[in-house]
């Protein structure tokens, strides 16, 4: 398996990873987007943050990326994380190693603390990020509504770097020196 970075031309592989998820409250969409707008999503996530891709024998069967966490500048220092594996591929270990690659890249950027959504009842996901070392910090109940019931949705944290004082601004994922990226990818 290889992790590498997402290209705007995988949208047609990622839709249908994503698409296994739009029927569900795993994703508060509800409708799949189309392939433009995912394109559109790459490019964008993936000019400033990480956005990774696991292929197996030429085929993606999952990936991850990180965005800005919230706006104001203060909050430069965080990401939220997303990891959505073809359901062939989950529980084998796959969601760890795009996570591990994708918080190394962005402690490599500067990011403090990681955040991630999981919409509940989703025991996979929760038994992924509790195993990785993010805590629970709590639930919001009844905060969305998708596939015939009201979700609940815990958001679970990660430090994954120390916290001095005055730090540097968040560099972006293409001031990070690429033999440090690259042997992130090889590492994966």
């Amino acid at each position: 398996m290889e992790i590498r970075f997402a290209a705007e031309a995988d949208a047609p592989a990622l839709l249908a990873i994503y698409a296994q998820y739009i029927e569900t409250g795993i994703t508060f969409e509800y409708q799949l987007p189309t392939r433009e707008e995912f394109a559109r999503r790459i490019r964008d996530f993936g000019g400033t943050y990480p956005y990774l891709v696991c292929e197996e024998n030429g085929c993606i069967v999952g990936y991850a990326y990180a965005h800005r966490q919230a706006e104001r500048a203060a909050y430069q220092w965080n990401a939220e994380l997303s990891v959505y594996l073809d359901r062939d591929h989950t529980g084998t270990g796959l969601g760890k190693r795009l996570y591990h690659a994708l918080m190394e890249l962005l402690r490599l950027q500067g990011v403090r603390t990681v955040y991630a959504l999981v919409t509940l009842p989703n025991e996979k996901s929760e038994g992924l990020h509790r195993s990785m070392g993010f805590r629970l910090m709590g639930v919001q109940r009844s905060t969305g509504y998708k596939a015939g019931a009201w979700r609940d949705v815990a958001w679970f944290e990660l430090p994954i770097a120390g916290y001095d004082q005055d730090p540097a601004p968040l560099c972006s994922l293409p001031q990070v020196p690429p033999e440090q990226v690259a042997a992130v990818l090889r590492q994966a």
